[in-house]
């Protein structure tokens, strides 16, 4: 579907009339409308399933999983997204090339906005109700003057996650949530502020990203926020970027980045801290912050600061050998090091987020240096690490490429990718925090174990 054609704001007033022209945008909300519909019905789904097959196994935990991070576990739901080893996620049961083909866009992208509709009801939406949902954040993006200065006071040299979780946490003031519960509402109407907080956040972010970015790096430059942009587009023009092809890896970037399933990091954590009932500015704060380790979101910026030092190690030319390459692959392993950007805990094929990205470059950077020793990895070190046979899963995963097109368009502060991950990560987990309350599930409190318990347990056996 194509929702409109506008890149930048002198484009943009040539169709302003079809943008806001109803002003209904701003005072109904079809989206909650529509949720208000569905979640009786997934109650009753769920109510159903926990009668008929409450008491049936899902599988046996082994003691490898039990040290091992659970990898495997099935203990958790996650309406949202479901991670197939074989094909990658599904978003509501959409892939992202289905999410690519079906979600309304701007130019060739599909809309954040989109995703977060879909994400929320499990419906593909359509275009009026995008446009609505577009408008509707736009009359929540307004920061708190707080919030401004709280950003502009961080030491320049402190991480931008870090200003990232801080300054999600100093929005918290205005929680919905937070205030329903305390004035006593019904769990029934749990998800309707959870709902609200949800919107009230999403529309901030980018704002909030752009705020740190510009603080950080560009003298505290100030650039207004457009509400004739949409989610995307003013993400990246808030970070001073006009380029109409950025606008559109913006848009790609987030709804690719958005969900994974309920088991990574990022999505735990703000379920785990939902679970205890804090609202949603608080989860998010705390799937932010798992989302900064090196072993999570980092990654991105890992692999891209590793890629310009390898191709400096070993004299990578712009006109890629592969044999050459393949030599400086086997070098690398055989020092001891990794080849960082392959491999991940669930799939055991290219991810199809990675595939989604090269699409993109090979369309509009096939002749960007960095993105050629990319593509040439693609090719040779799948087959170096079969053979080095320490691995389940040799392909590329998301992280192998997007530092390379942000670069491309000028977007060179590596320290700052995983904000826009995070900024992404949050169309995700938040509806699914919704859905969490609208389901009434309960604190999560999983059972732990001593080693001498372990011990104990099998000493006969």
């Amino acid at each position: 579907m194509m929702f409109m054609r506008v890149c930048r704001p002198a484009q943009f007033r040539a169709v302003r009339s079809a943008f806001v022209a109803t002003p209904a945008y701003y005072s109904t909300d079809s989206l909650r409308a529509r949720l208000t519909e569905l979640v009786p019905v997934k109650q009753e789904q769920v109510k159903r399933i926990k009668q008929e097959h409450g008491s049936k196994v899902l599988g046996e935990v082994t003691v490898d999983q039990a040290y091992g991070g659970a990898r495997g576990v099935k203990c958790l739901i996650t309406e949202t997204s479901l991670l197939d080893a074989e094909e990658g996620i599904r978003l509501r049961g959409l892939t992202v090339f289905d999410c690519q083909e079906k979600l309304p866009r701007v130019d060739e992208e599909p809309l954040p906005e989109g995703l977060l509709w879909l994400l929320l009801t499990g419906e593909v939406p359509s275009d009026a109700q995008v446009r609505e949902l577009t408008q509707n954040l736009a009359s929540r993006a307004e920061l708190p003057a707080y919030v401004k200065d709280l950003i502009a006071g961080f030491p320049k040299d402190l991480h931008p996650m870090t200003q990232f979780s801080m300054s999600v946490m100093a929005l918290q003031r205005d929680s919905k949530f937070a205030k329903a519960y305390a004035d006593g509402i019904h769990k029934s109407k749990y998800w309707e502020f959870a709902y609200e907080d949800t919107l009230d956040l999403v529309a901030k972010l980018p704002e909030v990203c752009a705020r740190i970015y510009n603080h950080t790096y560009h003298s505290d430059r100030q650039i207004a926020f457009d509400p004739e942009l949409d989610w995307g587009a003013n993400l990246a023009s808030m970070m001073g970027f006009t380029d109409p092809k950025f606008l559109d890896l913006m848009r790609l970037y987030a709804v690719i980045h958005s969900d994974h399933e309920g088991g990574n990091v990022s999505a735990h954590a703000t379920h785990l801290v939902g679970s205890a009932l804090s609202d949603p500015y608080l989860s998010l704060a705390a799937g932010l912050n798992g989302l900064a380790g090196p072993l999570h979101g980092l990654a991105n910026q890992e692999v891209l600061n590793w890629l310009v030092d390898f191709k400096e190690k070993y004299a990578i030319g712009d006109d890629v050998d592969q044999g050459d390459l393949e030599k400086a692959c086997w070098d690398t392993l055989n020092s001891g090091q990794v080849i960082p950007g392959f491999g991940h805990a669930v799939l055991r094929k290219t991810d199809p987020r990675y595939t989604c990205q090269r699409n993109f470059a090979l369309k509009h950077l096939p002749d960007d240096p960095m993105f050629k020793l990319v593509s040439a990895l693609y090719e040779v070190a799948p087959k170096v690490l079969t053979e080095q046979g320490k691995t389940k899963n040799p392909w590329p995963n998301v992280d192998s490429h997007s530092g390379v097109l942000l670069t491309h368009y000028g977007l060179t502060e590596s320290n700052f990718y995983t904000v826009l991950f995070g900024a992404s990560r949050a169309l995700g987990v938040l509806p699914s925090l919704v859905w969490d309350r609208a389901l009434g599930f309960p604190i999560e409190r999983p059972k732990s174990m001593t080693s001498e318990w372990i011990e104990q347990q099998f000493a006969n056996k």
